[in-house]
């Protein structure tokens, strides 16, 4: 019966039209990403003139060599890495600590309940943008790296992912592991988090992902372009004229390149850490992401 079904004229066409809106869908992301890297490996006139699209024209390797150059380029990529490694570790921390206890049932853990809804409400509702800022203001953290670390460390939806899957854990594991002595803590950190990989990873996944692209409280928290992590670097290039702020010799090197190849080559090398970090994780990311979201 169930060969019946897959080999069925019905299930084939199916097939062919989910391969057809994939193909579209992954085209729709890679073709932005190759114009962008075309655009960075092109001559200046042509990439002005708006004829590059998937192929490199006049194949130059001067935007790279000039951002390779950029001092202030690689301070913000060494702020955005240090967000990343900081925030990663702390996120993943404060997630595992809040999800283990949230996934014992309410006769274990008497005030589940009471948390639940204080985390539920905070997916709702937030006390918006100038109390936060006020926040980190007065907490001293503005123009540090941990204002980029600190306000989102503790993600709800991270939480709510993690604890289901510790849900999904059988019970006769921590049951044995009680009866042989071990507490909540060794419990947690050498049967639960050793069996989580898939929902770790995934939830690694979002938090480094979420971590390099953020922009915006980059230029809220910090007074001083230096402290600029490397996504405000790159907004900031895009919105204001940076030529005022470059030296007679800068000036001179990009007049000789164009803006639209110096951006799109910083844009792609911006882009390269998380395309490279992906693939080691993606194995885990189907698997984490469904296991996690089943049980309520």
């Amino acid at each position: 019966m169930q060969n019946w079904y897959f080999n069925s004229r019905g299930y084939r066409i199916f097939t062919v039209f989910n391969y057809i809106i994939l193909f579209i869908a992954a085209a729709l992301c890679l073709i932005p990403l190759i114009n962008v890297f075309a655009v960075s490996l092109s001559s200046p006139s042509r990439a002005t003139a708006g004829e590059v699209w998937l192929w490199p024209k006049d194949f130059t390797m001067e935007a790279y060599k000039y951002v390779m150059r950029s001092s202030d380029f690689w301070r913000a990529m060494f702020v955005s890495i240090e967000r990343v490694v900081l925030g990663t570790a702390i996120g993943m921390l404060m997630t595992i600590m809040c999800a283990y206890p949230l996934s014992k049932k309410s006769d274990v853990f008497r005030a589940r309940k009471i948390y639940v809804w204080i985390f539920f409400f905070t997916m709702l509702f937030n006390g918006g943008l100038v109390p936060t800022f006020l926040v980190v203001y007065y907490t001293g953290l503005l123009d540090s790296i941990w204002a980029l670390v600190i306000p989102g460390a503790v993600n709800t939806w991270h939480i709510i992912l993690m604890l289901n899957f510790f849900r999904s854990m059988p019970v006769e594991l921590e049951e044995a592991a009680f009866l042989d002595g071990a507490s909540h803590w060794n419990i947690l950190w050498r049967i639960f988090v050793p069996l989580s990989k898939p929902a770790i990873a995934t939830i690694t996944l979002f938090t480094i992902v979420g971590h390099w692209n953020a922009w915006f409280d980059g230029l809220l928290y910090m007074r001083k372009s230096y402290n600029y992590p490397l996504q405000t670097y790159l907004q900031s290039l895009l919105t204001i004229d940076i030529s005022k702020f470059l030296t007679q010799e800068q000036q001179n090197i990009v007049a000789k390149l164009s803006p639209k190849t110096i951006r799109s080559a910083q844009v792609f090398i911006a882009a390269f850490p998380v395309l490279c970090v992906y693939p080691f994780l993606q194995k885990y990311f189907t698997k984490g992401l469904v296991l996690g979201s089943v049980k309520g």
